[in-house]
């Protein structure tokens, strides 16, 4: 499976952004997808899932009530629309797919990952 992120870029604290991940060559909707980043100098960290159906979520306590993951499997593609950014939320976004039945968030448990897409939120 191949992942493409894109939507990232430079906004100002407050402001919203929508991320995408378009996937390519495998059964999308057999798939756990999520998002995940990672800020300057600091280790990669979960952000968001979302199972096969779209039926559940899972969110990070720091971004919970502010972003929104979704999927469109006629799409092959998985969404996170962040609202009411912080400086906190600058990093590399990624998006990572996951064979595994469940949400995850760990990051040996994703088996594709996408180059990443870079949001930064000024003050």
């Amino acid at each position: 499976v191949q992942l493409q992120a894109s939507g990232g870029g430079l906004v100002q604290a407050g402001g919203y952004l929508r991320l995408s991940c378009a996937a390519s060559g495998g059964t999308f909707s057999r798939y756990v997808m999520a998002w995940f980043r990672q800020a300057p100098g600091k280790e990669r960290e979960f952000v968001a899932a979302i199972t096969w159906t779209g039926g559940t979520t899972l969110y990070a306590v720091s971004v919970k009530g502010r972003f929104t993951i979704s999927r469109d499997n006629t799409k092959n593609t998985v969404y996170l629309q962040m609202n009411s950014l912080k400086p906190d939320d600058t990093a590399a976004y990624y998006c990572a797919a996951s064979g595994l039945p469940s949400l995850r968030r760990t990051i040996k448990d994703y088996d594709y990952w996408g180059q990443g897409t870079l949001v930064t939120v000024s003050s």
